[in-house]
């Protein structure tokens, strides 16, 4: 399903471009039979075929087309469904990016953080001691 939707596109134009020249041989095949400037049975049947060969070139020429209309419906397809993914992707990232930022506050309100943790076990020593000097913890500047 994934591509180059413009590579198909091209390929498209390409059957197309074919069809036109198929068509157009067509009509060729039978202005030259017409114009032969033979008579007689031969000449007839020169004619009569080529007027089989020339509606034969014009149903292969429909068949291009056809192949062509598909090929551009398919790359329609291809593309409103890479925009569909790419929709879902966005937002899907957006639901889990919000989702982590929502745990992620969650968590620290449920489970505070190392150093929480350690602020909540400190014992300070007695006001205006020495002690304080040692005192190490993050976020601690001097």
């Amino acid at each position: 399903m994934y591509g180059d939707t413009r590579v198909v596109r091209g390929l498209a134009a390409t059957l197309r471009d074919q069809a036109d020249e198929i068509a157009h041989e067509a009509v060729d095949l039978v202005a030259l039979a017409q114009e032969c400037p033979w008579s007689g049975w031969a000449a007839e049947a020169m004619r009569r075929r080529s007027h089989e060969r020339a509606t034969v070139l014009r149903r292969t020429a429909g068949d291009h087309r056809e192949a062509a209309d598909s090929l551009a419906r398919h790359a329609d397809e291809v593309d409103r469904v890479k925009e569909l993914i790419a929709a879902i992707e966005t937002r899907v990232l957006a639901m889990v990016s919000a989702a982590r930022d929502r745990l992620g506050e969650l968590v620290r309100e449920v489970l505070p953080d190392r150093a929480d943790e350690l602020l909540d076990r400190f014992v300070p020593p007695p006001s205006g001691h020495r002690d304080w000097l040692d005192v190490d913890l993050p976020g601690l500047r001097r």
